[in-house]
């Protein structure tokens, strides 16, 4: 099952890199990232887990002297959650960006903006 999400990681990551690279639309380049971006989260919590290990509750079910050996290491999720927010602020950051470009140029095409290039 973790190699499962782990190649489907990977794959979404290729998938959204392909996607952002080979598009001229500036909302499927911005869609691209995002797919991307989602892989990334799937290859972290699918690295962070350990089959056969449990949530890191400490109590009845986990005695503390053989909690280092029974729990999943609780960082790759807060991180994976600290990724998703900061993905989202980005994501909506560049939504706007392309709202703008579509306000004052009227196109969304990549190749039609030579305005913004050197």
């Amino acid at each position: 099952m973790v190699y499962l999400a782990l190649a489907t990681g990977f794959a979404l990551i290729l998938l959204g890199l392909y996607g952002a690279i080979t598009r001229r639309n500036l909302l499927r380049l911005i869609v691209g990232f995002t797919v991307a971006d989602t892989g990334t989260h799937l290859v972290m919590v699918s690295v962070g887990y350990l089959p056969g290990r449990t949530a890191p509750i400490l109590g009845a079910a986990v005695p503390p002297e053989v909690a280092a050996l029974r729990i999943i290491d609780p960082v790759p999720q807060a991180l994976v959650l600290t990724a998703i927010v900061i993905g989202l602020g980005v994501t909506a950051l560049m939504l706007a960006y392309a709202w703008r470009i579509y306000a004052t140029r009227g196109t969304l095409d990549i190749s039609r903006l030579r305005q913004l290039k050197w």
